[in-house]
């Protein structure tokens, strides 16, 4: 679905238009490939250079196309159970400033609602104002993602499974905020390094922030990163532990019986045995069986496997 808004700098808040017009905003949600068409025709670009916009699964990246200049973002979303970050292309078009999203975009819509010194022609500085969006988003669930792990600790001698599977899963989605962030900085690098004249110089100043910004964020998820690794190192060290100590008591027990069941087994046999006709056979074969297995557990006991 295809939005369109515009602001001046004396405005507050963007206000929403029923058609395109120069200078808009122009925000497409939940992108389909009929509304990159529509996009292509406006921009003059071609499908293949806009395709990549609904790849849920797009690299950051910088690119000029002609007069066009392509910024491929990630943020971070709680949609789908595999996939913790979602794109966000945003285009400068020399009448236009566009963003699309394959999925719901939470950032568009909260910039929308805030009070904001910037015209929507004022392309450069919206990329700016999007990018540490984004990045905000990425330190807060970052942060999120530290608080639950240092809830969620405990007692090592209460850890189980599924405690070892949640820290996975937590190391799973910073692994993915890591990745994006350090693509993100990458195409700011190469903002700031002028390989390509994407931006005048005067213009790279307001880059810097938020490539201070990136980098800050991206240490932190390191850090935490790290912490999850080292604690889930932990648990399982400490759960390993544990379920030897588990294999072995059990192991022992095994021992312990297998030799009183033995015996009991021979006796049990329809032939002519030994102490077969003592009327107190019984109980010295039970007195037996009671003394092996007390014989094996106290020396099991003697070498720390019980």
């Amino acid at each position: 679905m295809i939005h369109f808004y515009y602001k001046t700098a004396e405005q507050e808040t963007f206000s929403s238009l029923q058609e395109i017009k120069k200078g808009c905003w122009v925000h497409v949600e939940d992108a389909s490939l009929s509304d990159i068409q529509q996009i292509c025709k406006w921009t003059d670009l071609e499908l293949i250079d806009l395709q990549d916009s609904l790849d849920r699964y797009e690299l950051p990246r910088v690119e000029k196309i002609r007069e066009n200049i392509l910024f491929h973002s990630r943020h971070p979303v709680e949609l789908e159970s595999h996939l913790h970050t979602m794109t966000l292309t945003i285009l400068l078009h020399p009448e236009y400033f566009i963003t699309i999203s394959p999925s719901h975009c939470s950032i568009i819509l909260s910039f929308m609602q805030k009070k904001c010194e910037l015209s929507s022609e004022q392309k450069p500085e919206l990329l700016v104002q999007l990018l540490q969006r984004c990045t905000q988003e990425f330190s807060t669930h970052i942060r999120k993602t530290r608080h639950n792990v240092m809830a969620q600790e405990k007692e090592i001698s209460h850890v189980d499974s599924d405690d070892i599977y949640a820290l996975t899963k937590y190391e799973e989605i910073l692994n993915q905020y890591d990745s994006s962030l350090g693509a993100i900085r990458g195409a700011l690098e190469h903002i700031l390094q002028g390989k390509l004249p994407l931006f005048p110089k005067k213009e790279h100043e307001l880059f810097d922030d938020v490539l201070n910004t990136v980098k800050q964020t991206e240490e932190l998820c390191d850090i935490v990163l790290k912490n999850i690794r080292s604690l889930r190192d932990s648990y399982q060290i400490i759960f390993a532990n544990n379920l030897t100590k588990t294999i072995k008591l059990l192991t022992s027990l095994t021992i312990i019986f297998s030799v009183p069941t033995m015996i009991a087994s021979i006796y049990g046999m329809n032939v002519t045995l030994p102490l077969a006709s003592k009327p107190n056979a019984f109980y010295f074969i039970l007195s037996l069986l009671i003394g092996c297995a007390a014989i094996c557990g106290y020396l099991f006991h003697r070498k720390k496997w019980l």
